[in-house]
């Protein structure tokens, strides 16, 4: 964001904690044994992307903080007749992001629960930069729209 003071035209960048909430569900093993918990799923998965984030870089975002210290919850899913329950193990993420639409990949994912804006305290957008994050918006849905499409109609 840039900001202005007298004359001179500084840029500070966008602070936000984010909360994803990764699901895991029980998987069977073979015979009698081998299988894992819904919980020990929920951690593999967590654990796999928090590698994933710490290792591949997401453009305009630098990752200040990752928190693991929230304990993994189980839900209780279903119509009435057919109970199903799933883990969530959650991830808190302090980023520091250059624009508003850099965070867009991290905000279409269903993983997501939650986003903290830490600073600047006021954010103001110009026209032109609200219309470009209005368009990201749409052309990250479609994209998103288009990839769960081909993973369920494969």
């Amino acid at each position: 964001m840039k900001i202005k003071i007298g004359d001179e035209l500084l840029i500070e960048h966008v602070r936000v904690r984010i909360r994803l909430d990764y699901r895991g569900e029980a998987k069977n093993g073979r015979f009698f044994f081998g299988g894992k918990s819904k919980e020990q799923m929920a951690e593999a998965i967590r654990e796999q992307q928090v590698a994933l984030l710490r290792n591949l870089p997401l453009q305009g975002i630098q990752i200040e903080d990752v928190d693991l210290s929230q304990d993994i919850y189980v839900v209780s899913e279903g119509d009435g007749r057919r109970a199903h329950e799933a883990a969530f193990a959650p991830i808190i993420l302090d980023l520091r992001v250059e624009n508003l639409d850099d965070l867009l990949p991290l905000l279409i994912k269903p993983e997501f629960r939650k986003i903290e804006f830490l600073s600047p305290e006021t954010i103001s957008l110009h026209r032109l930069d609200m219309e470009r994050l209005f368009f990201r918006i749409s052309q990250s849905f479609l994209q998103e729209i288009k990839s769960v499409e081909q993973k369920y109609l494969r």
